[in-house]
């Protein structure tokens, strides 16, 4: 019975894995992150097929322990990770920043997409509340995207109201660690205080860029995030922080 209970669970868990994917894959978010979850659901239903006909039990006891080991101490780099990550969830920054940089997203014909605009609208809230901070936006442009992130997200903010004179545009970076580089060189150094505008899940992974990039006073600036698809970005995020630490990117 405990058998099959084991087995049941998994093939839920696998279904779930494989409905998620779909769901994210319908909101065309520019990147094929989503089929992480068929791989789950993939891996799922081996570890059902493992179970119910008891292939474990006939790899070598050296090898079992040597799997099992490496799942714990992913498993535990996962949580120490994630912690990290909702350590800086609610970051609202600090005043009268000499500049704050709203890292780019992807832009759609219609516009910036959900996850930038939600950026956006906690870059405006901050430079109205703060008349004096410097708006750096930062993105490239990818070849699904009809004009540069940093464009777009200059068009937004001017339309509701933010003076041109107030936002510089860079508009070469292809990722967060050259939207932090290339918004220094724009700025002219790394001697000021600066706000690291994004969404909740991202906010942790860029403020350590920009601290390592030199900005020692940078603060994050928390922007919320669609909660429905959270479970993808933080599970990316993850990855990302891991891809980050193998590189030097946050050391």
């Amino acid at each position: 019975m405990r058998k099959k209970i084991m087995v049941l669970l998994c093939i839920l868990a696998a279904m779930l894995c494989f409905v998620y994917c779909l769901m994210v894959f319908r909101i065309r978010s520019g990147n094929n992150f989503y089929l992480i979850w068929a791989a789950g659901g993939i891996c799922l239903i081996g570890l059902a097929m493992m179970i119910k006909f008891d292939w474990w039990s006939q790899f070598p006891l050296v090898l079992r322990r040597g799997l099992g080991g490496l799942v714990v101490l992913g498993v535990l780099l996962f949580v120490v990770v994630e912690g990290c990550i909702f350590a800086h969830y609610g970051d609202k920054g600090r005043e009268d920043l000499d500049y704050i940089i709203v890292l780019g997203a992807q832009m759609k014909a219609a516009g910036p997409s959900a996850v930038l605009q939600f950026r956006l609208d906690a870059a405006y809230e901050y430079l109205t509340a703060n008349e004096g901070t410097i708006c750096v936006v930062s993105g490239g442009q990818g070849s699904n995207e009809p004009c540069s992130e940093a464009e777009g997200m200059y068009q937004y903010l001017v339309e509701k109201g933010i003076s041109p004179d107030r936002i510089l545009k860079e508009d070469r970076s292809t990722d967060t660690s050259e939207n932090i580089a290339y918004s220094a060189r724009l700025i002219g150094g790394t001697d000021v205080d600066v706000g690291i505008v994004t969404n909740n899940f991202h906010v942790f992974r860029g403020v350590m860029l920009a601290r390592h990039a030199g900005f020692e006073n940078a603060c994050g600036i928390a922007a919320r995030s669609n909660i429905y698809f959270q479970p993808n970005n933080l599970v990316r995020e993850f990855f990302g922080v891991m891809k980050d630490l193998v590189c030097g990117n946050i050391i």
